[in-house]
């Protein structure tokens, strides 16, 4: 399993609900990287999706509302029931996309982070753990680009203390 997150220097996602940053580039990256692969979603990120379930994707959204359904996403309700769905998978396929709560639950478990660096810090409410302090070095150093007055890079993190699925 691998994540994939776009973070500010400070770990930073989120603030009231929403992204941080419009960054058209990210959404491409984002898009090529998870095409025909698995997503996994908390309820929350996948109802702030714009259009869902997100199309040539297997979606998994995990819910801790017995009552949550959504047409077209495989919804679980626990960490079990999320990983026996993953086991499904080969492991290289699955992504994990939010929120903060998700990113943190599955950080120990994925093998690569595709970490959208943005080399900045601005007011925000959503963080997640400091993949370096989680056991990820840095695998590939992406170039660094500027898009709407933003400058980020495209890294990738390898885990080296990943923890098997149970």
């Amino acid at each position: 399993m691998n994540l994939i997150v776009a973070v500010t220097k400070d770990y930073a996602i989120g603030k009231d609900g929403k992204l941080l940053f419009s960054l058209p580039s990210d959404l491409a990256y984002f898009k090529q990287t998870t095409m025909g692969k698995v997503v996994v979603f908390g309820e929350r990120t996948y109802l702030s999706l714009p259009k869902r379930p997100l199309a040539g994707r297997t979606n998994i959204v995990l819910s801790d509302n017995p009552n949550f359904s959504a047409d077209g996403a495989i919804v679980v309700h626990d960490i079990a029931a999320l990983f026996r769905q993953i086991d499904r998978f080969a492991e290289d396929e699955v992504f994990v996309c939010g929120g903060a709560s998700i990113y943190n639950l599955l950080m120990p478990y994925c093998k690569f982070a595709y970490v959208t660096t943005i080399d900045k810090v601005v007011p925000a409410d959503t963080y997640i753990k400091d993949l370096t302090k989680e056991g990820f070095v840095l695998h590939k150093k992406g170039q660094k680009q500027t898009e709407n007055g933003l400058v980020f890079s495209f890294d990738i993190y390898e885990n080296k203390k990943i923890k098997k699925l149970k």
